[in-house]
C-alpha cells in the first residue's frame, strides 16, 4: 500500500501556479522522474516551468494556432524563446482530444467520440484533462518517452493548478495511458 498526500486548492485558476510547480517538482525528485509536459497559453507558464525544472525534459504544449482566433497565435514570442535558451523544447498542434471534432460539433450541433472523451475526463476537472492531452500529443509528437512516468501539469483558465504523475501513450493507443497520481488539482470544477 502506499500513502501519498494530494493537495486541494479552493480555487482554480493562475493563483495556484507556483505551487502546483513546486509540488510538481518535489514530486518528480521523489520518483527520479525527469519527463515534465506542461500546458501554457501564452508561455508563462512554460517560463516558469523551465525555472523550476533545470536540467529537466520540460515539453511546453501550447494552444494550436487559431484556437481563439482564426490565424492568431497566443504564444508570446518573448517567451518562446526564454524557453528554449533555457533548454525547454514547445509543441503546438492540434488537440488530441478536440481536432475536426470540434469544428463538427459547432457546425452540426452533435458531439462526436473525442469530445465526449474530454467532457469525462472534465468530471475530474479542467486541469485534469489538459494534463492527459498534453501527455498525448507529447508523446504523439515523440517529445517524452511512453515506457515509464512523467509529470503533466495543466491548469483551468490561465497558469497551472493541476499536476498528475501519468504513463504516457500516443494517441494510437490511448488507453494504455494511466494516470498513477494525483499531485495537486482544484476541489471545485469550474464547468463553462
Amino acid at each position: 500500500m502506499i500513502t501519498r498526500k494530494i493537495t486541494y486548492f479552493e480555487r482554480c485558476g493562475r493563483r495556484n501556479t507556483e505551487e502546483t510547480l513546486r509540488l510538481a517538482k518535489e514530486r518528480a525528485d521523489e520518483l527520479g522522474v525527469r519527463d515534465v509536459v506542461v500546458a501554457s497559453t501564452t508561455g508563462e507558464t512554460g517560463v516558469k516551468a523551465c525555472e523550476i525544472f533545470k536540467g529537466f525534459n520540460v515539453v511546453v504544449v501550447t494552444h494550436s494556432v487559431g484556437f481563439r482566433s482564426p490565424g492568431i497565435n497566443e504564444f508570446e514570442e518573448e517567451n518562446r524563446r526564454r524557453i528554449l535558451e533555457m533548454g525547454g523544447r514547445i509543441f503546438t498542434g492540434t488537440h488530441a482530444l478536440s481536432a475536426v471534432e470540434r469544428s463538427v460539433r459547432r457546425q452540426l450541433s452533435t458531439w462526436l467520440p473525442l469530445e465526449l472523451m474530454a467532457n469525462t475526463l472534465r468530471i475530474f476537472g479542467e486541469g485534469i484533462k489538459v494534463a492527459v492531452e498534453i501527455a498525448v500529443m507529447a508523446a504523439d509528437a515523440g517529445l517524452i518517452p511512453i515506457d515509464g512516468e512523467v509529470i503533466a501539469i495543466g491548469g483551468t483558465g490561465r497558469g497551472a493548478d493541476t499536476a498528475v504523475v501519468l504513463k504516457p501513450a500516443h494517441s494510437t493507443n490511448f488507453f494504455d495511458l494511466e494516470i498513477r497520481e494525483i499531485i495537486c488539482k482544484p476541489r471545485r470544477i469550474i464547468r463553462s
